[in-house]
């Protein structure tokens, strides 16, 4: 509910009468006539206020007003925890990956990371808004994902050794190679939670193009008039 005050304009009408009856009965020609029609003035003013009071009143207020009160009255229902579990593993698997590339000054493997933390965060925002897709990314949460990250941390601390052995060098370039891999490998799983929807599409082409051709439509068919209506010449 809105409320709303309405000022009573009788009590100034009022006074205005006091001020026109003072001039016409007797002469304001001295301070002290002012002074007293003032004072005479204010004391109507008053009892009009107290017999002509202002009005409150209440009205409903706007539908969209009302729409959004109810609206942060209702409770917020609870997330679906496996959709709060792929949140909290979105934040920390990008957290880390970009704590990583900071960490790591080579600029392919940065530019590498990079890319990997893109291709993560849309697999996983494409699975909370579609659920259903959740165990098409089991083994890429599981063990792909968290693999990755585990090859990272072992690639940034032989790199932060500052020292170089065949070991190191060994391990590092196993690490470099398999990169280029697994950015081609995150791809693909990307691509894949879109297959129902490719093979959708593609369905719907497909009988768009029949309809088409059953109607004449395509083909570079043009209608053309004639005596017995539109024809379709070929």
């Amino acid at each position: 509910m809105t409320t709303h005050k309405k000022v009573s304009v009788l009590p100034i009408y009022l006074v205005g009468l006091v001020w026109l009856g003072y001039a016409l009965l007797l002469p304001l020609n001295s301070p002290v006539h002012y002074l007293l029609c003032a004072g005479l003035s204010l004391a109507v003013f008053v009892a009009g206020k107290a017999i002509f009071p202002d009005k409150v009143y209440q009205t409903p207020g706007a539908p969209q007003e009302q729409a959004k009160k109810q609206e942060s009255k209702k409770p917020k229902e609870p997330e679906d925890p496996k959709l709060a579990a792929l949140r909290k593993e979105k934040e920390r698997a990008v957290s880390e990956l970009r704590r990583l590339n900071d960490a790591i000054p080579d600029e392919k493997i940065s530019d590498q990371i990079d890319h990997l933390e893109e291709v993560t965060g849309k697999i996983i925002d494409h699975v909370i808004a579609d659920p259903a897709k959740q165990p098409q990314i089991s083994r890429f949460l599981d063990y792909f994902l968290p693999t990755t990250i585990k090859l990272l941390n072992a690639y940034d601390r032989m790199d932060s050794a500052g020292v170089s052995g065949s070991n190191i060098d060994a391990t590092k370039q196993k690490v470099e190679t398999m990169l280029d891999t697994l950015c081609a490998a995150f791809d693909k799983q990307l691509d894949a939670l879109f297959g129902d929807e490719a093979l959708d599409i593609s369905t719907d082409i497909t009988v768009m193009e029949n309809l088409l051709a059953q109607e004449g439509l395509s083909g570079g068919s043009r209608p053309t008039g004639g005596a017995d209506g539109p024809k379709l010449e070929l």
